[in-house]
């Protein structure tokens, strides 16, 4: 398939804009006030499946933002690959910290990008990653060197909990049915080293209230007498952890899976350079549980952060008041054999049971999953991995990310269909963060190496059916 390469680079200039223009979309799922934005973007999601050789595409209602579903069907008897992705991208604040227009994209170098790199809100995370699926296709189409069946089904709510697309896969099997689900929304260690995601964490996200007095109060008439729900909750959440950065929450650990000596050895085998992960971050040393790597903390271990606190006057100037309310969003990832729900009843348990006299504490659950863990003996990892061994010259290291994509655990429940993790990220992109971006050359890269993934799988799978 060495023309995949020519096909890249007459097309080099193409590809990236169509890219920028889906990226100038800003299709904000959380944000009500991009709805019409999210929307366009699923038109767009439509549009270029179309151009790329899909035979039917059809925007598919629910109860929130629309799944775009395409399919590329050549044989019945031929096996049959799902693309996932989503459309939908993280809020881009604060907007401040943004060094250009988060919906501006543009290309520049960096010290880990040389070739230049996409910045923009969903570069990476995941407009940019599921794009390369789309001019894999076209490429295949083109071609004529689709060797099996494809199928789209890109969301608009993976930012949000994806919290309709469970019922539209239970009522869409027949329609989704496959043999194996493929999804570009995870990252690799390294341009030259590259990395197949073989383990995800779970997620529990809530949002938690804090209420003391019916009214903000003059801080100089009733400070000392009267709680503060601000320096409540800070004291609430500060207790959450102990000394040796272990979650407090009776119970959070029962189901934890330990891993054996033998397989952390083998994790760290993989290439990983401290000193450069804190030089990277600016930051002087690194922080969290105690008795694991690094490695193990962002990814085999459990946690529990705050990823937004307020309540109070936060506006110019001075206003001394002891707030009514104060409010945090904070997430616990989970490892596997958590369960997400499990852990949300946890957390509330305890949270409302550490909360002092003269405040009232309220939880609400937003969005969570299970953690996942793929096997590497199946064939379509052997075909991922020789895939990136085509396209890298090297053989990947199979990796457990510390992120989530909660839908993947449950395709295996609904649809039976085993997961591949195909990403090309870096873990400097800076994803859900100001300056997200996207290496044009890791863009181009995945392009490259996605249909030879179908190629080596097709071949395998029938293979392996004939004996």
């Amino acid at each position: 398939m060495q023309d995949i390469q020519d096909y890249i680079s007459e097309n080099k200039a193409r590809f990236l804009d169509e890219l920028i223009q889906l990226l100038k979309i800003p299709s904000v799922s959380a944000d009500s006030a991009f709805s019409q934005d999210v929307l366009d973007a699923a038109d767009a999601v439509k549009n270029a499946l179309q151009e790329a050789g899909c035979d039917t595409v059809e925007i598919c209602q629910t109860d929130g933002y629309p799944i775009v579903y395409g399919e590329k069907i050549i044989d019945l008897d031929s096996p049959t690959v799902l693309v996932y992705g989503h459309y939908d991208v993280q809020p881009p604040d604060p907007m401040d910290l943004w060094n250009s227009s988060p919906f501006k994209p543009v290309i520049e170098e960096t010290e880990r990008h040389p070739d230049g790199a996409i910045f923009a809100r969903g570069a990476c995370d995941d407009k940019g990653q599921m794009y390369m699926h789309v001019k894999a296709l076209e490429f295949m189409v083109k071609s004529d060197r689709l060797p099996c069946n494809v199928k789209f089904m890109i969301e608009g709510e993976e930012e949000v909990g994806s919290s309709n697309l469970g019922p539209f896969v239970a009522a869409n099997r027949d329609k989704l049915s496959n043999d194996i689900i493929l999804i570009s929304d995870t990252g690799m260690i390294a341009n030259d080293v590259p990395s197949i995601t073989t383990g995800l964490r779970g997620m529990s996200y809530v949002e938690v209230e804090v209420t003391g007095p019916n009214r903000d109060l003059h801080s100089g008439l009733y400070g000392g007498a009267v709680a503060n729900p601000i320096n409540v909750l800070a004291k609430m959440i500060a207790a959450m952890h102990d000394e040796n950065n272990h979650i407090t929450i009776p119970g959070f650990y029962d189901k934890v899976e330990e891993l054996s000596q033998e397989e952390r050895a083998k994790m760290a085998q993989a290439p990983f350079d401290l000193e450069e992960y804190k030089k990277t971050l600016d930051i002087s040393s690194v922080y969290g549980e105690a008795g694991y790597t690094t490695n193990e903390r962002n990814s085999i271990r459990p946690t529990l952060d705050v990823n937004g606190i307020w309540g109070g006057y936060t506006g110019e100037g001075a206003k001394t008041v002891i707030p009514s309310k104060a409010y945090a969003k904070i997430s616990m990832r989970l490892v596997p054999n958590q369960d997400w729900e499990e852990i949300t009843q946890l957390f509330t348990s305890h949270f409302e049971n550490i909360a002092p006299e003269g405040v009232s504490v309220k939880v609400t659950p937003h969005h969570g999953g299970q953690g996942y863990v793929t096997p590497i003996d199946t064939i379509a990892y052997r075909a991922a991995s020789k895939a990136y061994e085509t396209t890298f010259g090297k053989k990947p290291v199979p990796q457990r990310s510390g992120g989530s994509i909660p839908i993947v655990s449950l395709f295996e429940k609904e649809l039976g269909s085993k997961t591949i993790l195909m990403g090309f990220g870096l873990d400097s992109d800076a994803i859900h963060s100001p300056n997200e971006h996207f290496g044009v050359w890791n863009y181009l890269k995945g392009i490259e190496t996605i249909p030879y993934f179908y190629k080596y799988f097709t071949e395998m799978k029938t293979s392996d059916s004939d004996n």
